[in-house]
């Protein structure tokens, strides 16, 4: 049965793409030619493999709780699935594997990446998938990625941030239930405010007092 090891050597962001995703580059290698692999990759952050400056634990609590509780509340976050297919190689092969990003706020992976502004983001990828191989009267066979095949990385925080300001630019994104959003908007045109940013800033004063 053939077997693979998979390993995260590399991640930045696509120069080129309609929309936000950064591409983590994989060193796949086996002792024995490989025709191809499906690869799947369940991709966890844990937020316990690092330290926090107070502003981030203050950003962070809305994801954990006062700091006081995270050593029963920091527990790891599934983050997101993805999937590429490793070409015919043997011996070993870089791959890409393309990771779609969100500004969403309302998912708990978006608010933790948010949070970090320094140092690494630590992740874990989980690797499953099937391999194709040729037996020995040359026919195609397939065997499973073994199951403990894992890989740890840490993403620079400034990788993800510099990509959302490249596709956000001074902005951000908030998705509103619709109700919410109709009486927004009503506001907007009762008042007849331009932008949306003069309608918000119209509701909740820009004060210490208003945050505090």
């Amino acid at each position: 049965m053939r077997a693979v090891t998979i390993q995260v050597t590399k991640a930045e962001a696509f120069a080129f793409s309609a929309a936000p995703m950064i591409a983590f580059e994989l060193l796949v290698s086996s002792g024995e030619a490989i025709e191809s692999v499906a690869l799947r990759a369940q991709i966890m952050i844990e937020p316990a493999r690092r330290s926090y400056s107070r502003a981030a634990q203050d950003e962070l609590s809305d994801l954990f709780g006062e700091p006081e509780r995270w050593s029963r509340t920091l527990n790891p976050l599934l983050w997101t699935h993805a999937a590429t297919n490793v070409p015919a190689f043997s011996g070993s092969i870089r791959v890409k594997l393309p990771v779609g990003c969100t500004f969403d706020f309302n998912l708990a992976s978006t608010k933790y990446f948010h949070a970090v502004r320094e140092g690494g983001i630590p992740l874990r990828f989980h690797f499953s998938g099937t391999i194709f191989y040729r037996g020995a009267d040359g026919g195609i066979q397939i065997a499973p990625v073994p199951w403990d095949r894992e890989s740890p990385w840490q993403l620079s925080a400034s990788v993800w941030h510099d990509m959302m300001d490249h596709y956000y630019p001074d902005g951000a994104w908030l998705r509103l239930r619709r109700d919410v959003f109709e009486r927004l908007y009503a506001f907007k045109r009762h008042h007849g405010i331009a932008t949306w940013e003069e309608a918000i800033d119209r509701l909740i004063p820009l004060s210490k007092e208003a945050v505090s």
